[in-house]
């Protein structure tokens, strides 16, 4: 059961649970169930940090593959340059010409890793989003646990 259904069981169970005649909105509820949830929210929390991680571990690797296709695209460019030496006329081309794919391949490399590093943030963003509001979430239902038992 995912953090989300447990709390959401959780926030049934104190919305489902007898209300106290007198005694200003409290409730009876069942502590065990409480805690049982508690306990799965506990579990479950290891999983979304491994999932961090393997977020993590994919924007590394990413950024690796750019780094080895960019590097390639240089060895590509610069082989390509000395097999056209050849001639003034042809290395000035040639020249030029590498100049140009290696200034392309750069330009390449610097976007690949800028386009790596935006989407490598912004799942670390939802994932951080995400632990954020599980963390109020489960906070808001401890201090309300707190106040519907009594104790705080």
């Amino acid at each position: 059961m995912s953090i989300d259904q447990i709390l959401n069981e959780m926030d049934e169970t104190l919305v489902d649970s007898t209300g106290l005649p007198f005694s200003g909105g409290k409730r009876l509820v069942d502590v065990e169930h409480i805690r049982d949830l508690m306990s799965e929210i506990k579990l479950s929390l290891p999983e979304e940090v491994r999932q961090a991680k393997a977020i993590v571990k994919d924007r590394t690797e990413i950024i690796e593959n750019a780094r080895k296709e960019a590097d390639a695209i240089v060895r590509r460019a610069q082989d390509r340059a000395e097999m056209l030496v050849s001639e003034s006329e042809v290395v000035k081309a040639s020249e030029a010409r590498a100049a140009e794919q290696l200034s392309a391949a750069a330009q390449q490399t610097k976007e690949l890793r800028r386009q790596a590093k935006e989407y490598c943030e912004g799942v670390l963003r939802q994932a951080e989003d995400g632990l954020a509001k599980k963390a109020r979430d489960l906070h808001d239902t401890r201090v309300n646990l707190g106040k519907l038992t009594g104790v705080e």
